[in-house]
C-alpha cells in the first residue's frame, strides 16, 4: 500500500490513526477495535464492512 495514502487515511467513524497490518491486509483503528480489510489493494473504509478487533489483538 502507498504510504503517502496511509499517511492521509484517518477511520471513518472516529478520524483516528490507521495502522497497517500488512499479513492480514488490514488497516486497524486501535480506538475503535476495528480492522478494515484492503481488498485488491483498495482499503474498505466502510464501517459495515470492518470486523470487530478483540483485546489480544489490539495488544499486538
Amino acid at each position: 500500500m502507498d504510504k503517502r495514502l496511509l499517511e492521509i487515511l484517518v477511520c471513518p467513524l472516529c478520524k483516528s490513526p490507521l495502522h497497517l497490518q500488512a499479513e492480514q491486509r488490514e488497516l486497524i483503528c486501535k480506538a475503535d477495535r476495528l480492522a478494515y480489510p484492503i481488498r485488491d489493494d483498495v482499503p474498505v473504509m466502510l464501517v459495515d464492512e470492518a470486523r470487530s478487533l478483540s483485546a489480544d489483538e489490539i495488544l499486538s
